[in-house]
């Protein structure tokens, strides 16, 4: 008991079921690891690992574009699809540049996530007009809320979360809250941490925009940084749009609900996604040993 009033996430890992699908997505992962592959074109399954992954986070945000159309196209600063497209690319490019800090500093990956999804160009263009405007205040709202958690007031972007907002007192000490855990560590499986760093960001949903993107990708650098899966090539987030826009949202309800049984839910849909992960660089390993791919 001491041990889990001193580590709450531990807890987690002995709800019903848990132990078991920690269990299942730990040997999903090790049989991809150890695929004749993985010996000697690595870097080639985490870069398509990457380009999968975010293709499914963008697909989750309502950019459900086709693969092919992901990898051909080079300009991702036209309509809110291409600009969605665009931020799943470059969070999945950053993840894993951010392990040291995400382990010292949550809070601060956070706010350079949400920098890198928004982008230059879209900055720039808030900015722009800004400029332009009789107000002004409509364009520099863009640039403003880049990076830090959103204030009393401003609107919410996120398309597959209806779930009330948290006013933005109740973001910052459960974003505090989170953090705290993170950099304390602990004894629970990655999985747990995963899921509830992902199920926490998506409730708070703390900036104006691409809440969704950041929460999966922030589980993404749980699942690395945690060395289950150091060579990021168990993409979940493939796994979590495989499984369908309705089960995810009623996975995320689950977690919501703060429930012993919801919790287990939240936790057993996401390693389900990290094996579906599993699976399809699986499939990529088998298509490069055959010399398809």
């Amino acid at each position: 008991m001491s041990t889990h009033a001193s580590d709450p996430l531990a807890a987690l890992g002995s709800l019903p079921g848990v132990a078991d699908s920690v269990d299942s997505v730990r040997k999903a992962v090790d049989r991809v690891y150890g695929h004749r592959v993985m010996r000697r074109r690595s870097n080639e399954i985490t870069s398509e690992a990457a380009l999968r992954g975010a293709r499914g986070s963008a697909a989750l945000s309502g950019a459900d574009w086709a693969l092919e159309e992901v990898r051909r196209r080079t300009d991702f600063g036209g309509d809110t699809e291409a600009r969605t497209v665009g931020a799943a690319l470059r969070l999945g490019a950053e993840a894993g540049q951010l392990l040291s800090i995400w382990r010292q500093s949550p809070l601060r990956v956070l706010a350079r996530l949400h920098l890198v999804a928004v982008g230059d160009a879209a900055v720039g263009a808030g900015a722009a007009g800004a400029s332009g405007a009789s107000g002004g205040g409509a364009g520099l709202g863009v640039a403003d809320s880049v990076g830090r958690p959103r204030q009393l007031g401003e609107a919410v972007d996120e398309p597959l979360i209806e779930a009330p907002l948290p006013d933005p007192a109740e973001v910052a000490g459960r974003l505090d809250g989170l953090s705290e855990l993170i950099i304390a560590g602990g004894t629970a499986p990655a999985l747990v941490t995963a899921a509830v760093v992902h199920g926490e960001l998506l409730a708070l949903r703390p900036f104006t925009s691409y809440n969704g993107l950041i929460a999966r990708n922030a589980e993404r650098i749980v699942l690395i940084g945690s060395g289950l899966d150091p060579k990021a090539i168990c993409p979940a987030e493939v796994g979590h749009a495989e499984q369908g826009r309705a089960a995810y949202v009623a996975a995320f309800e689950g977690y919501l609900s703060g429930t012993p049984e919801g919790m287990a839910a939240w936790i057993a849909h996401c390693g389900r996604a990290v094996e579906l992960g599993v699976r399809e660089s699986t499939a990529v390993c088998e298509a490069l040993q055959r010399g398809a791919a």
